[in-house]
């Protein structure tokens, strides 16, 4: 089946509303979100000014595509690393319950997330101000990260979050073939691609399972 890429602001909110069906007060939230976002980026690079215009299809609509990708039942903790502007972790948490834990080492970053998460009476958030090496071992439903480091590294960083359970979404751009293919023959099979709908030409790698960090530092 082939994708349908969100082209226009209009079909990004269109596709949200089929995909989610957000009750008023959480239209309510992305819309404030979207709001104290672009001001916030005039204070600090959270995201290129080119893509305000198009804020609901590269920023919104390509958070929450995560979510829909996450077919897990239940309402386990949901990890976001380098979670920097609160995309993806605070798309999601506006659009689910699920616990929301974001991991940001830089302290204006981390400021902002918690603003935003106070401001739009987000209470299941958590916000760490710590590089992922610090944060204390938990293991995680769901991993996320958006343009947080190369595929090798952040599994190797992240590896002991992961249970046999551990769902990854992990949007990689054009790249995403190409990082997966680096990885051990074990750890390839574990990730399957998923078309972006916000990109004709970026992937998302979205795998099920635990990432063992010897194995995985081993591969060369």
């Amino acid at each position: 089946m082939t994708t349908e890429i969100l082209d226009s602001e209009d079909a990004a909110r269109a596709w949200i509303g089929d995909a989610f069906a957000p009750s008023a007060e959480q239209w309510t939230r992305l819309d404030r979100f979207v709001e104290l976002l672009i001001a916030e980026s005039a204070q600090q690079n959270l995201i290129a000014a080119s893509t305000i215009p198009t804020m609901w299809v590269r920023h919104v609509a390509d958070s929450a595509q995560l979510l829909a990708l996450d077919t897990r039942d239940g309402d386990g903790l949901w990890i976001d690393l380098g979670s920097g502007a609160g995309l993806p972790g605070l798309v999601i948490a506006i659009l689910s319950q699920r616990p929301m834990l974001l991991v940001e080492s830089r302290k204006r970053r981390c400021d902002f997330l918690r603003r935003i998460a106070d401001d739009i009476g987000l209470s299941h958030v958590m916000v760490v101000e710590a590089p992922l090496e610090r944060i204390e071992t938990r293991s995680a439903a769901t991993i996320s990260a958006r343009a947080f480091a190369p595929l090798d590294k952040l599994l190797d960083l992240s590896a002991r979050f992961s249970t046999e359970s551990t769902h990854w979404l992990l949007p990689k751009g054009r790249n995403a073939v190409k990082e997966l293919a680096l990885l051990p023959e074990p750890w390839q099979r574990m990730f399957h691609v998923e078309q972006s709908r916000t990109d004709a030409e970026s992937q998302i790698l979205v795998g099920t399972g635990k990432i063992a960090v010897k194995q995985q530092r081993g591969k060369r």
